[in-house]
């Protein structure tokens, strides 16, 4: 019995997780367009968790298995598109270098600032490493009289 709830325990956690996140995307999506309909529901709904998993009201544990799954299976969300591709050939063919130039640009873009980002929350996270250090090595010389 121990062993299939083992093997059931997984599944489970990554559909609850899945769940969990959509229900954060309808709030979000709720959210937008009430009270901020310029601001996209993935958008805001993204700055939400963010901002839950930054605080520590929401541990990753709640959503590590979901979101690795999303992440997996994200070429699902990209089949629409495809089809719109197949459906209009007419589209792709007049415009089709006007769109390859900007999914290449945008891509970039998209790469560059998000390096950038990476970089500058790794290096903010060393300084305040770096920080946590001297308060604990000076708190450690104020309780031993130096």
């Amino acid at each position: 019995m121990a062993r299939l709830f083992r093997r059931l325990s997984q599944p489970l956690q990554t559909v609850s997780q899945v769940v969990l996140l959509s229900l954060v995307w309808l709030a979000a999506s709720q959210l937008s367009q009430r009270f901020l309909p310029a601001l996209p529901a993935g958008v805001l709904g993204m700055l939400l968790v963010l901002a839950g998993l930054w605080s520590g009201l929401l541990p990753v544990a709640w959503f590590r298995h979901g979101a690795r799954w999303l992440l997996a299976e994200m070429l699902l969300f990209f089949i629409p598109a495809v089809v719109a591709v197949v459906q209009y050939p007419q589209v792709i063919a007049s415009a089709g270098a006007k769109l390859l130039l900007v999914i290449v640009a945008s891509t970039a873009l998209v790469m560059a600032v998000t390096a950038l980002v990476v970089d500058a929350c790794y290096r903010l996270e060393i300084r305040m490493r770096r920080r946590g250090g001297k308060r604990k090595a000076g708190m450690g010389a104020e309780v031993h009289g130096a």
